[in-house]
């Protein structure tokens, strides 16, 4: 399996809970519609939580501001992932993933990379 795993931050113009909602159910759905075309097998979205106490523990190490969310997309191997995306399906597949982010993100703090866990515990 290889994993995408990108910071979501959250358009300055919309609330936290703006955001959260159009995340978790506008965007969602649209993952759920387009996995299938894109070969996706697993997508989580993980909504951060803001906590004063941890903020200014983060602040005192000298740590960045925390992205609003993770999002993790999951194929079965790196080959399946670039077949998918090099559909001309999968291209129109991925531009409307790309264009509804616009709409809640603010897509010039975004960030992502490929990854393969390593598990340590559990």
């Amino acid at each position: 399996m290889i994993k995408f795993v990108a910071t979501v931050w959250r358009r300055p113009d919309l609330t936290p809970e703006q955001f959260t909602e159009r995340w978790r159910e506008g965007h969602a759905e649209l993952m759920r519609r387009l996995a299938p075309t894109l070969k996706i097998v697993r997508y989580v979205q993980t909504h951060g939580i803001k906590d004063e106490l941890l903020d200014n523990a983060l602040a005192g190490r000298g740590w960045l501001s925390p992205p609003d969310g993770i999002a993790e997309v999951w194929w079965e191997s790196h080959e399946a992932m670039i077949a998918a995306l090099s559909t001309p399906e999968g291209q129109a597949a991925n531009a409307a993933l790309a264009a509804d982010e616009a709409e809640f993100c603010d897509m010039s703090k975004m960030s992502g990379f490929l990854s393969r866990e390593i598990t340590v515990v559990g």
